[in-house]
Order: structure tokens, then sequence, then C-alpha cells
């Protein structure tokens, strides 16, 4: 395993950091360079007045834009962490003060990884631990004294070869179905027809908290059997909650630009113009929308009453999104001008109107569709729903196409 330490530091200033790490480790510490190759046991710091982050088995650093106390370090090393280790990346969140490090420990999270937290009682500054914690996102909340033990053994899960099990003797793909099961009984949640791919990485995830080998599924099965908290926490992890503001902006920009300003014109201003997005998450996709119709109709100059639906299988996850409110780490998503139409201090308080769900013009964003599987997208077709696919000729360039589901017009 490989370490990498983030601290803010000043960057007029030359850091002590590696003199004083290297007096209390057996760790072969040394100051993060440009193309310094990541190898085993070493730990690397970040230097002074520089982001950090990693690609192709290597450090990279660049020179922040943003001004010194506006600078979020920990969030870019992590978001570079989560793309290139992803279910093998390790997030650490300890003491500190604001919120650096919420925006990228979700990515580390979404991507498979595992994050800690120091225990906020034992923190000098509790800021950056009580902000991690409030994502939601994080797996265990520890004193730093019991972090290690809790890295060795995540370490020797993964370097342990997955035990072999013939099919139709107990392997993964046919307990799958047994676990489903389960699930559907056990809690509110039917996860038949999510991706394959999807929900063996997302148990194998579990499987690993839960220190069972990769290859024991059917062990996994036997413990979800006799553990309730473990079934809830099997299943609020397949609910998936990937969502950021305005996330993916290349696809986001081609709504403002292309969709919406469509939508808004030829809706009539004798009815409401109502939205639904499916879902929602924590509702940072469903605001983001939100401001963008809003945008278009002041910007056409209309007056059309604008009505925003939106649901999602997980209760925990609407009721964050009912309540709109988010840490200050948004404003890296957000522009200042939009901060300051639709926010107060920083947090949103818009409830969502959720009376009626007829007639509706009905968008559901990508990530739903990327953990659904064939049979249920050619059921929304069915029910009348046009593909646009974003990202093809006329849409935006992007390494995958996106899709976003349109009610037909003849029955909106």
């Amino acid at each position: 395993m490989a370490y990498i330490f983030v601290q803010h530091l000043d960057p007029s200033h030359e850091s002590l950091l590696v003199d004083l790490i290297a007096s209390h480790t057996a760790l072969t510490v040394c100051q993060a360079a440009e193309g310094t190759r990541i190898e085993r046991d070493r730990l690397y710091v970040i230097p002074p007045g520089k982001y950090l982050a990693v690609q192709g088995g290597a450090l990279h650093l660049t020179k922040p834009t943003a001004p010194h106390g506006a600078r979020l370090p920990f969030d870019f090393l992590l978001h570079s962490l989560a793309l290139e280790y992803r279910e093998r990346a390790v997030c650490i969140v300890l003491s500190g003060t604001g919120a650096d490090g919420s925006l990228g420990l979700t990515a580390i999270r979404q991507a498979g990884g595992r994050v800690l937290v120091q225990k906020p009682e034992e923190a000098a500054f509790d800021g950056m631990p009580r902000s991690a914690i409030a994502t939601g996102e994080v797996d265990q909340v520890l004193p730093v004294a019991e972090m290690p033990a809790a890295l060795a053994k995540r370490s020797n899960r993964q370097e342990s070869p997955a035990a072999s099990v013939a099919p139709g003797a107990g392997g993964n793909a046919d307990w799958l179905h047994e676990i489903i099961g389960l699930l559907r009984k056990g809690t509110a949640h039917d996860f038949t027809l999510y991706k394959t791919g999807t929900l063996i990485r997302r148990i194998e995830r579990r499987m690993a908290m839960a220190a069972i080998g990769r290859g024991d599924m059917q062990g996994y099965f036997t413990r979800l059997q006799g553990d309730s908290a473990e079934l809830a926490l099997l299943a609020k992890d397949l609910l998936i909650n990937i969502t950021s503001f305005f996330r993916d902006t290349k696809i986001f920009d081609d709504l403002a630009q292309r969709i919406i300003p469509d939508i808004v014109r030829n809706h009539g201003s004798d009815k409401p113009l109502r939205i639904w997005t499916a879902g929602c998450s924590t509702g940072e996709e469903t605001y983001s929308l939100t401001m963008l119709f809003r945008e278009a109709i002041v910007a056409q100059k209309l007056n059309i009453k604008l009505q925003v639906f939106a649901s999602d299988a997980d209760a925990e996850a609407i009721a964050s999104a009912r309540l709109g409110t988010y840490p200050e780490t948004i404003r890296a998503e957000i522009s200042p001008g939009r901060l300051a139409q639709f926010y107060e201090s920083a947090h949103h308080d818009a409830p969502t109107n959720a009376r009626n769900v007829a007639d509706m013009a009905a968008v559901l964003k990508k990530d739903g569709l990327s953990f659904i599987n064939a049979e249920v997208r050619q059921k929304l077709r069915d029910a009348g729903y046009d593909s646009i696919v974003v990202g093809k000729e006329g849409g935006v360039p992007g390494k995958s196409n996106s899709v976003v589901l349109l009610k037909r017009p003849e029955e909106m």
C-alpha cells in the first residue's frame, strides 16, 4: 500500500512535514514531485502551493488558480484517485477546518473505494470530519489509533486470492439471485432489473467491508440471513446515490443551450410546465434542472408556472433532497451568479411540489439509466418516451453517450 498525505500548507513557506513524519514511521517519506512513480510502502507529502493528482501510476503537480483561502487540494487529489484506482482507493479524513474532501470522498465511495473519518470528538479541529460525515458516504468513523488495523485488514483481503468456486456449486452468479430475493423480502427494494455487473461489484464491496472473501458470496448470503443491519446497509449501497450539481458540465450545457429553451418556447403559458426527475437521489440534479428551466423562462420573458417533481427509492435521500441543505463545497459546482440568485448562505431552501404527477414533461437523469438493464429501457420507450442521445451528432461530444428521456409532445 502507498500513502499520500495532504495538508493545507502556506504556499509562501517551505514545508517541514517530510522530516516531522519520517521520525514517526518506518515508511519511506518524501515530498511529491512531478512524474514520481508511486511505489509501495512509501508516503508522499504534498508540497506547498501545489495541487497533487495521480494518473498512470505517477504523481502529477499543478499550480492552483483559485486564491489560497478557496483552494481544495484534498478534493482535487481524491477525484483523481477515484478515477485511477476506483475500488482500491481509500480516503482518510483527519482533523481540519472547512469542508475540503467532502466532494472527493463521495467520488471515492461511488467508485467502490472506502472512506474512513477521524472521530470528531478527538480531532483538534472537527470541521472536516463533521463535513465528511454529513455527506452520508463514510464507511467508518474511528479513533486514529484504530485506523492502521482497519487499513491492514483491507489490504490483506485485497491481496488474498478469491476463492475458486465452480459454476452451479455456489459461484457468485448462482448466489446473486438468492441475495436479490432476500433483499426483496427483507427490505422495500427489488433490484431484479439492475445490471448484473453493477450488482456484483456493489455486493463484493460490502463483502470486503464484512471481511468476507470475494469468491464466497454463499458465505455472505448466510451472513445476510441472520444480520438485518447488514442487509439494510447492502440495500442502501445498491441504491447508488451518485449526484452533484451540474454533474457532467457538457451535458448540462447542452440542456441549457439546446433542449430546455425549445421545451419552454413550445409550452403554452395557460398550463404549468411540470418536470419530473426520477432517481433524484439527494436532489442536486433536480435543483440544477430547476435553475436551468427558471433561467430559460426568464430569458424568454414568459409567464409560465414551473412545477418540479422528484422521486427516488431511497427514503433517506428523498428526505435530504426535500430539506435542500448542502455543504459550502457546492460553491465549487455552482456559479457565483446562480448562488446569489437561487441560494441563501449557499443553502437551497426550495421545497419540491409533488401533489400531482399527471400530464408532465418527464426528464429521467442519465445516471438512473446507467444502472438499469435493457428491458427497463425498452419499457420506458414503450410507455411513450423518446430518447434524446446527447453526445452524438448535434449533441455534446464526450467519452460516452448520455441519454435524456422526454415524454412525446403529443402526450404531454
